[in-house]
């Protein structure tokens, strides 16, 4: 069984033809001006042409108003829209029903009691996603490099597709989904020279094993 990969962050032509190429189930752009990652709706536009039809385009945002959305997706065909902050369900179902898209709800976690707050999601969202709880004073939600207790989600049976991710790595992967026995991973930081700037060969390379899974 192989393992359906998202590469999240990416910002260059040469990066989006590995997720491409490699046989990415996703691609990721971050909306985020904190990030390093983060890119213009413009720019997530014209890497976005590079990708084919059955690679869902999927834009990462935080705690992002309609006007910001909008915007993005008025230069970027996106087809999932991941919300990475503290978005609460009705927000989920608010921009669902005001663009049309799915949502991905990211949901950060560090402790059982992390977890339990993805069933407040299950009834309104598309897709979950766990990541590992940032550190205080943290800029940005996520693709900080860390993992979280994969034991934390293992063996349980969510309503919705869920990703893991957090500090995922290719050497990491084949660990991480034998327990926590995920379906679907998501990387940022682990296939990247510095933070923003992904390495294509680290890309092919995760996307080689998590499709020989």
């Amino acid at each position: 069984m192989s393992v359906a990969a998202k590469i999240c962050g990416l910002s260059s032509e040469a990066a989006v033809a590995a997720a491409v190429e490699g046989g990415a189930a996703y691609v990721g752009f971050v909306f985020y001006p904190p990030s390093p990652r983060s890119v213009t709706p413009e720019h997530a536009g014209e890497l976005c042409a590079a990708v084919p039809v059955g690679i869902q385009r999927v834009g990462m945002f935080v705690d992002a108003e309609d006007a910001t959305i909008g915007a993005v997706l008025a230069a970027a065909p996106l087809d999932i829209l991941q919300f990475h902050g503290s978005e609460t369900p009705e927000r989920v179902v608010e921009t669902q029903r005001r663009f049309g898209r799915k949502v991905m709800k990211a949901i950060s976690v560090a402790g059982p009691e992390d977890v339990a707050l993805a069933s407040h999601y299950e009834e309104v969202a598309d897709l979950l996603l766990f990541d590992a709880k940032p550190p205080p004073g943290a800029t940005r939600p996520g693709g900080n490099g860390l993992i979280f207790d994969w034991e934390l989600i293992a063996g349980r049976a969510w309503r919705l597709p869920w990703l893991l991710s957090g500090g995922l790595t290719a050497a990491l992967l084949p660990e991480a989904v034998r327990i926590s026995g995920a379906k679907a991973v998501d990387v940022s930081s682990g296939v990247e020279r510095r933070p923003g700037d992904k390495d294509p060969e680290k890309i092919r390379a995760f996307l080689e094993v998590a499709y020989s899974l």
